[in-house]
């Protein structure tokens, strides 16, 4: 006997029979299952896009539901004291041991703020005079002016009149 399944809508693929178990074939059978529930969601939606309101589909049966266990009203005051006593423990210790209140937050007066302003301002002027310092340290050393010399014409004249003598 061989089963064919469609891969890809246009090619079936003849599928052995001979190795499926009876493992493989439930596994098959919730798969099957699972995709017939959302295909029937998928309709339902559809349908009520089309009718403008919501509708049940008749073939949607609802998924296995395992037993629920009971719990007895002694089980469920023994679970609600025990976290009652967790509360109250965990409550007690993040409260103050001492109902102390806090140190009012201290104020500075004017004196000491304008102690602080003129030792601040103080010490800004140390250290820019101290960069300063530095560099006029780093600078070069200034070159020397340059005297210019006068020119050779104007030595002559210049010795041309002292060697004449004046007339009048």
């Amino acid at each position: 006997m061989v089963v064919t399944y469609n891969v890809n809508r246009a090619i079936l693929i003849p599928m052995p029979t001979h190795k499926l178990t009876p493992e493989i074939i439930n596994a098959a059978v919730e798969g099957f299952e699972q995709q017939k529930l959302r295909i029937d969601a998928q309709i339902a939606e559809l349908r009520a896009m089309l009718h403008g309101g919501p509708t049940a589909t008749a073939a949607t049966p609802d998924g296995p539901k395992g037993k629920r266990r009971k719990m007895s009203a002694a089980a469920r005051k023994r679970i609600g004291d025990a976290q009652r006593k967790r509360w109250a423990e965990s409550k007690r210790e993040s409260e103050p041991s001492s109902p102390v209140a806090p140190k009012p937050k201290r104020k500075l007066s004017a004196a000491g703020k304008k102690a602080i302003g003129d030792a601040t301002r103080k010490r800004w002027a140390r250290v820019r005079a101290e960069a300063a310092m530095a560099a006029k340290a780093q600078q070069p050393p200034a070159k020397k002016a340059v005297t210019k010399k006068a020119p050779v014409k104007a030595a002559r004249k210049a010795a041309k009149k002292v060697a004449l003598p004046p007339f009048l």
